[in-house]
């Protein structure tokens, strides 16, 4: 705890009052994440004894994730409701009445889906354009036509990619459209490696004989290329439709706008008419991969999807106390939805006297290969119908995966590849700025299977990074950045549950708040048990181990980092923090940081700043430093808390399913005569606040350990 004077290096912290970087409210911007779940394990960890435990770790505000949209699914959010049609199918509409109390919703598969697979399925559903039936078809979303948008479609042309696994001879193609079918469209070939991972680097060039006009419909077979060349990837590029109507019928425009095909065929045509097709087509994962760029989210209920996995009902999340009380972040279904349902859902919640704190807008149009001008547009729809609902509601997305650099697309005709920076135009040239109350984004740094203990050094220049990103694309300052997922990578592993897992939180939280974020959403907040992650080690999306039952065992790192978070760094309550820049001298010979700490000036005036030690082999001694540019040097003064969290207090044991933590904390705590002499020695890889007042004592006398 204390260490040589003579010996110490420094932390210094800039106490300007004017050089404060950023303020947070902990009941505000402290949260946690709630995600779809098991069905049999919602009703294990919402009872009365778990979400007592949970709630020890102190995170505040919750949001509620939307996860139907991740597998092509249409939410039913409320299972009663009105569908479109009166044959009992089309685009359904939950009920805004309150009746009987929802706890449980699922989703339903999209019968016109285009895409085998995208960042979010996984292996679950196919594309219909290669799945060898020509009674079925994909549709593009008719809310991204002229009829919805007020706009030219080929300001919102459609696409179909088909991803050919290896470079293959190619010269022709069929295509059996359906209703209705483009009239103009280009078929075309990407000239780099891959279209979607790498966006910039190659281009789309349309095939000599690809460019259709006039297009007819029905089976059409296009003589692309004079000789058979290399095609890895192809798209279809379509700029204008028939707006003839499709298999459902005219009683509704949304059914005779976008375009539809039934099947594609790739190959090469003899002279006498014979086609030699590539694709596989099969109603399965094992098809001709194709991606397509929107889906109309048209379906029936005999599409309902396995119920093995369920969205909690939302009158069950609001009554089951993981909330506080206190306002929730909630989520609309966009990219597979309609503005109604939408409508229909706010007005729900707010019949009930739920409260809202934000509104999140979709759930990760990136990994859906949405262009952003197709997001923007639908946000738009949806935002002009929830506004006119509720003028006060908070809107805001994008909702990207965690990434750590900006996300690229196709370049546009300016050149420009920016996701977020196209989005934020579309919104600025309609005069629509003003409807995005916050950026969000989720935040998951790490590769899984890659993390090393090196890895931690690097996670405040990764998250202060990725924020910077999104300024420089133009988000203007006034919108404030809120993180709704994050942990230390995708899938999960030991890594999550070691010490390493508690000291990344810590770093991340401290990191994210000075350089100006706004909120944050812990995830998963309700306890999930360990399962296999990376190369088969067993990690947890959560705070704690389980029994069979999902009842809590033991607490893992993450908990005890959230405590010293929430509870120990920053002053539990609704009063305002302001974070101030601290630096750190205290490097490994490769120029590694491995102290790393975050000021914070509470709302009791007591100065605590969180102080991570990532060296695993070695304590620190350190001075800790306050400086004021109009009256000097300030130090800790009198009695200081010294909260420590490392390998002394927490040690997790692996040993497949049953690992467990011993010791298992809690954290370490004593209090410090503290003086301008006094140096403060942190344990090897720990976490430690340190929490107290400021003096002006100069004294030199040097103290001992």
């Amino acid at each position: 705890m204390l260490g040589s004077f003579t010996d110490a290096q420094t932390i210094r912290v800039d106490m300007t009052a004017s050089h404060s970087t950023n303020s947070f409210v902990p009941t505000e911007a402290l949260g946690a994440g709630i995600d779809r779940m098991n069905a049999n394990t919602v009703e294990k960890v919402f009872t009365p004894e778990t979400i007592s435990r949970v709630l020890t770790a102190g995170w505040q505000t919750v949001t509620y994730r939307q996860n139907t949209e991740l597998f092509a699914e249409a939410w039913h959010w409320n299972p009663e409701g009105t569908w479109s049609d009166p044959a009992g199918q089309g685009y359904f509409t939950g009920s805004s009445t309150p009746g009987e109390s929802i706890r449980h919703s699922y989703g339903y598969l999209l019968p016109h889906r285009g895409s085998t697979r995208n960042d979010g399925t996984g292996n679950n559903g196919y594309s219909r354009i290669t799945d060898g039936d020509l009674d079925t078809y994909w549709k593009s979303n008719p809310y991204l036509t002229q009829a919805f948008t007020g706009e030219d479609d080929s300001l919102h042309p459609q696409w179909v990619t088909v991803d050919l696994a290896n470079s293959l001879p190619v010269s022709a193609i069929k295509i059996a459209w359906g209703e209705p079918y483009a009239t103009k469209y280009s078929v075309q070939y990407w000239t780099g490696d891959d279209p979607i991972k790498q966006p910039t680097k190659g281009s789309w060039v349309s095939f000599p004989g690809g460019v259709v006009t006039s297009g007819r419909g029905g089976a059409v077979t296009l003589q692309l290329a004079a000789s058979p060349m290399p095609v890895h990837f192809l798209r279809i590029w379509m700029t204008e439709s028939s707006n003839t109507c499709d298999s459902h019928g005219s009683s509704d425009k949304r059914n005779c706008v976008g375009y539809a095909i039934r099947e594609l065929f790739l190959g090469t045509a003899a002279g006498n008419g014979e086609f030699y097709d590539l694709l596989r087509h099969t109603p399965d994962q094992d098809q001709t991969a194709t991606i397509s760029s929107s889906i109309d989210p048209w379906h029936a209920p005999s599409d309902l999807g396995p119920t093995t996995r369920e969205q909690i009902g939302l009158d069950f999340f609001y009554g089951s106390g993981y909330t506080r009380g206190l306002p929730a972040m909630i989520p609309i279904a966009l990219i597979y939805a309609t503005p109604e349902d939408a409508v229909a859902q706010i007005t729900y919640l707010e019949k009930r006297g739920y409260p809202i704190s934000y509104i999140e807008m979709g759930e990760e149009p990136d990994g859906q290969y949405m262009l952003p001008e197709d997001y923007a547009a639908l946000y738009l729809q949806f935002a002009t119908a929830l506004h006119r609902v509720d003028p006060k509601l908070k809107l805001g997305g994008p909702v990207f995966q965690g990434v750590n650099e900006d996300i690229l697309v196709w370049p546009d005709a300016h050149g420009k590849a920016s996701w977020l920076g196209r989005f934020l135009d579309y919104l600025r040239a309609r005069g629509r700025l003003n409807d995005l109350s916050f950026m969000s984004f989720e935040h998951y740094p790490y590769e899984p299977c890659k993390i090393q203990w090196s890895s931690l050094y690097d996670e405040p220049s990764l998250i202060s990074h990725i924020m910077q990103v999104w300024r420089d694309d133009g988000l203007p300052r006034n919108v404030p950045m809120l993180i709704t997922e994050l942990n230390l990578a995708w899938n999960s592993g030991e890594s999550f549950v070691n010490t390493f897992g508690g000291l990344w939180l810590a770093d991340f939280v401290g990191e994210f708040f000075t350089s100006g974020g706004a909120g944050m959403y812990y995830f998963h907040y309700p306890p999930g048990g360990v399962s296999p992650g990376c190369n088969e080690s067993f990690g947890t999306f959560g705070m704690f181990t389980v029994d069979t039952n999902y009842q809590i065992q033991k607490p893992t790192s993450q908990f005890f980092a959230s405590q010293l978070i929430t509870q120990e760094w920053a002053q539990p309550g609704n009063g305002v923090h302001r974070l101030f820049r601290a630096g750190s001298d205290v490097v490994d010979p490769a120029g590694h940081v491995l102290v790393t700490a975050y000021a914070v000036l509470r709302p009791d005036g007591q100065w605590s700043v969180m102080v991570i030690n990532k060296d695993q082999q070695n304590a620190h001694t350190v001075r800790m430093v306050f400086n004021d540019s109009s009256s000097g040097d300030h130090f800790f003064s009198g009695s200081a808390d010294f909260i420590t969290f490392g390998n002394a207090q927490y040690q997790w044991h692996p040993k497949a399913r049953d690992g467990y933590p011993d010791p298992a904390g809690p954290a370490a705590r004593s209090t410090v005569a503290a003086r301008a002499d006094t140096a403060f020695e942190f344990p090897a890889a720990s976490a430690t606040v340190i929490r107290g007042k400021l003096g002006e004592d100069r004294a030199t006398q040097t103290k001992k350990h």
